[in-house]
């Protein structure tokens, strides 16, 4: 849609939508110029949720480091695990070496993570549009994605499950049986569901289509990546186009949009879900037997048992707790494809067990200056919808 543009008679208003309105995510604030009802400009202001994350964890171990990645993007917290120990292994010298087991739990949590990450950027999206019915089936599959994760991790969010060289524990007994169980039946009963709720609902294909159009040459510009930059048609994605883990192993599609609008973007998020359960259910189906860690107790604790009876491993463990892994001097960038697009975290060592410098690229902060370019001209009302189909977390545009 065109900018308004302003004539002699013009008096434009302008207005802060958040960051106290419920669907600006909690901290953004939106400066929008109006011409009645329709923007002129929109100006996106953050910084009210500063973290410091950067400069905090240069003051922490490697080890320490991983929790912080967690509370970034808090809907993904093991897709950040997993960008950061990139990084880290690469440094370390250890990335392609991790044992297969641990590869393959890798691929299957941060793939959970993807379809619940995706459920409640969709659930939110249709609940800031005005329907209700969609949110309460969304989050109840959110809900069971939860539950199996907090059985492998001991926790429902911030699950901090990955580690450098590995994963923090093997599988429990049958879990593997229920995620796969949760998979087929969300792939054949609880998706179809969801989209017969809300693909043809003509009030949300009236409040989607047509609505934040992004040209592929917009989106390039930009810098976009995820579902963003997928919407507008361009079919890139880092599992796809640089392979990393054991992602190479296994079948599946790139979703990609033809409008490049908010509907476009909308269902390639839905779509996504379902090449995530595609290759959860071909990991678990493949699933090697092995350890979950890297054998080098330079770089992970020994088993407990063994630190209680074999001094060497007794000091080895003593050294990690106390002073933390040492890591090669050099740099890296270590990056996976995060539900929202490319997250990649720089590290720059100096030999200690600190990292000299530590700098995230997180797909919220780069995705959020598109509304920039595409408010203007729309509606008020379409702001709500223009946030949403950005899909963004406060946690890693403040980081």
């Amino acid at each position: 849609m065109e900018a308004v543009s302003k004539t002699e008679n013009t008096q434009y208003i302008e207005l802060n939508m958040g960051p106290h309105h419920p669907a600006t995510h909690g901290v953004l604030r939106l400066k929008l110029t109006l011409d009645g009802e329709r923007v002129v400009r929109c100006e996106a202001r953050i910084g009210y949720l500063h973290r410091g994350t950067e400069k905090t964890v240069e003051h922490k171990s490697y080890h320490q480091a991983l929790i912080y990645t967690d509370r970034l993007d808090y809907l993904s917290p093991l897709t950040n695990n997993w960008a950061y120990v990139r990084a880290v292994e690469k440094l370390l010298g250890i990335d392609g070496k991790l044992p297969r087991r641990a590869e393959y739990l890798r691929v299957i949590t941060g793939e959970l993570s993807r379809i619940s990450s995706h459920i409640v950027g969709a659930g939110t999206h249709v609940l800031d549009l005005g329907a209700w019915t969609f949110f309460l089936h969304a989050f109840r599959e959110r809900e069971k994605i939860y539950d199996l994760l907090e059985e492998l991790t001991g926790q429902r969010m911030n699950n901090t499950y990955f580690r450098i060289g590995g994963v923090a524990a093997d599988a429990p007994d049958g879990w593997l049986e229920k995620v796969y169980k949760w998979a087929d039946e969300f792939e054949k009963k609880h998706h179809p569901e969801l989209m017969d709720l809300i693909a043809a609902n003509p009030i949300f294909v009236e409040r989607t289509k047509g609505i934040g159009v992004i040209p592929p040459e917009m989106a390039l510009n930009l810098g976009l990546t995820g579902p963003m930059i997928r919407g507008s048609g361009i079919k890139t994605d880092l599992r796809k186009d640089e392979p990393y883990s054991v992602y190479s192993e296994f079948d599946f599609e790139i979703p990609t949009g033809k409008n490049g609008d908010t509907y476009d973007r909308f269902m390639v998020r839905m779509e996504e879900m379902l090449q995530s359960v595609r290759i959860i259910k071909q990991a678990i189906e493949k699933m090697p037997e092995g350890d979950v860690l890297i054998d080098d107790y330079k770089i992970v604790p020994p088993p407990k048992r063994d630190a209680y009876t074999q001094i060497e491993k007794l000091i080895h463990h003593f050294k990690l707790v106390s002073e933390g892994v040492r890591v090669p001097p050099g740099e890296a960038y270590g990056a996976v494809e995060a539900p929202k697009g490319e997250l990649g975290f720089y590290i720059v060592s100096d030999g200690s067990a600190k990292p000299y410098r530590f700098r995230i690229r997180p797909p919220s902060f780069i995705n959020l200056q598109s509304i920039e370019h595409i408010a203007p001209g729309h509606l008020v009302a379409d702001i709500i919808a223009l946030i949403g189909t950005i899909d963004i977390v406060l946690g890693e545009v403040d980081r």
